[in-house]
């Protein structure tokens, strides 16, 4: 008899089940040759003998291995080495290519609005220190709960048939939670059929623009303003006008003005934390917005994308907790909540509205992941999601107030900002003797990532600014950051 205590190779302390590792050592020795097509195989009482397992664990690997085809099953005679293996070779059909295709598309197709995303250069070593755009810490998120929650849906044997019958909408669950959610934390009256669930807020934002928008409509978006959104308006063929945004968020009285002379279809604000200056809309624009819209009869995209975290006072309602007959459609995100890597998003609007959004989700993916969409609903129900915003919104308070104390103290003379009433991130305007684009790129010699403010910037209005995301950066990291900054400002040429 083959010595099979040597041939099969397991590690009971390894992450893989043992019957996987038994199974994986014989195929293994079924391609080597050493275990030739008919040999015959050890009854599962005698390899289990042999290798010191349980029975059911022999078993379970011979399953595998038949299921697989590698081995034949025959009454009285036991399992044998299948005559016939499975592995197929592919059969060129023609000449195979010798290189890489580098030819270019030669059918015409779209072109598309070039995004500004930044990514990094394959191969490229990632930096030691991002500041990003004002994301969550997800050190401190409850993923662990959250993956709790998942594993748990995974686990049941009846998961995949419930994820079967995923309607595009989203999962029932998440949006029965999200109704109570919305209501009790911003005044939102909706109902199911009013909720729609997203891979994210951009998700959410082209689903409703493509149903809004026609090419030749106008939009109103504010400047500066949040450029991926405009992006995806301007994709679709619509006219962009851009009112100023100052200190009390977008000016609706440049709107009322560009009322009078056009007619726009669809109106983007963020009034809550305005991207990228952080701004909040006044009262008094909030309802003078709501009167044009009734007015002017167009829609209103309420990107609020960071509500839950506020530190100096109770937030302004959104415009979709008001009387607004249906204009408004609401936008959310728990990736800004939770954890970049969290894309679940939502839309609230008209029911009618959010059918035909589903309806268009649908041509893009038939379901989200709905076994990942329960298991947040549950920490929602549950009020995990609850507990964790409060101890969030302490601590990024308190790393918001350290970023402004070294801001004070390192780089007075440097940058102005205004302290933000909430979100994830400071907008910082540097002196024009300090180019931003210049210090960005000393800094990543020095293994900081941060933006060079290029993003923002258009023809007519070079801002010169960054947001500072705060969020994510322990307050040690903030001090590395602001060192780095530092430091690539003392290496700018003197000006002459």
């Amino acid at each position: 008899m083959l010595p099979y205590t040597t041939l099969i190779t397991f590690d009971k302390a390894a992450g893989t089940s043992v019957y996987l590792q038994i199974s994986t050592s014989l195929v293994r020795n079924i391609r080597s040759g050493l275990l030739q097509p008919g040999t015959r195989l050890p009854g599962t009482r005698e390899l289990a003998r042999q290798l010191g397992v349980h029975r059911k664990t022999v078993i379970a690997a011979y399953n595998d291995l038949y299921a697989q085809n590698w081995i034949t099953v025959a009454p009285r005679k036991g399992f044998t080495v299948a005559g016939s293996l499975p592995e197929l070779k592919p059969q060129p059909w023609k000449r195979p290519v010798k290189e890489l295709h580098q030819a270019s598309m030669p059918v015409p197709f779209n072109s598309v609005i070039n995004s500004g995303v930044l990514t990094y250069e394959p191969g490229k070593t990632p930096p030691r220190l991002v500041i990003d755009d004002g994301f969550p810490d997800p050190r401190l998120a409850p993923l662990p709960l959250l993956l709790r929650e998942y594993r748990s849906r995974l686990a049941n044997q009846y998961a995949p048939r419930q994820a079967s019958g995923t309607l595009a909408a989203g999962s029932i669950a998440l949006r029965e939670a999200l109704s109570g959610y919305l209501y009790n934390t911003r005044g939102i009256r909706t109902g199911l059929p009013g909720v729609l669930v997203t891979h994210g807020a951009q998700m959410s934002i082209f689903l409703a623009a493509s149903l809004l928008v026609k090419p030749g409509d106008l939009v109103v978006v504010g400047e500066p303003g949040y450029p991926v959104a405009s992006y995806s308006f301007a994709q679709l063929g619509a006219k962009i006008l851009k009112v100023p945004v100052d200190e009390h968020g977008m000016d609706t009285d440049a709107l009322a003005e560009a009322c009078r002379n056009a007619r726009p279809k669809l109106v983007y604000v963020i009034p809550h934390h305005h991207h990228p200056t952080t701004v909040t809309l006044s009262p008094q624009r909030r309802m003078h917005l709501l009167e044009l819209a009734a007015t002017c009869n167009f829609a209103i995209i309420e990107d609020d994308y960071d509500y839950d975290f506020h530190y100096t006072s109770s937030p302004y309602l959104p415009l979709a907790s008001s009387d607004h007959g249906g204009r408004v459609v609401y936008i959310g995100s728990f990736a800004k909540s939770l954890a970049a890597s969290v894309r679940i998003g939502f839309m609230v609007a008209a029911p009618d509205f959010v059918e035909q959004a589903s309806r268009l989700r649908r041509m893009i993916e038939l379901r989200g992941d709905t076994l990942m969409e329960d298991a947040l609903a549950t920490l929602i129900t549950n009020g995990d999601l609850g507990r964790y915003l409060r101890k969030a919104n302490k601590i990024c308070r308190e790393r918001r107030d350290h970023l402004c104390g070294l801001l004070d103290s390192r780089l007075k003379e440097v940058v102005s900002y205004e302290k933000p009433a909430g979100g994830m991130a400071v907008w910082l305007r540097f002196q024009p003797a300090f180019p931003l684009k210049t210090i960005a790129g000393i800094a990543a010699t020095r293994g900081l990532h941060m933006s060079s403010g290029a993003l923002f910037d258009t023809p007519r209005h070079q801002y010169n600014a960054m947001r500072f995301g705060f969020a994510s950066l322990s307050p040690w990291e903030t001090e590395d950051a602001i060192n780095i900054i530092t430091s690539a400002v003392q290496s700018l040429p003197l000006s002459p």
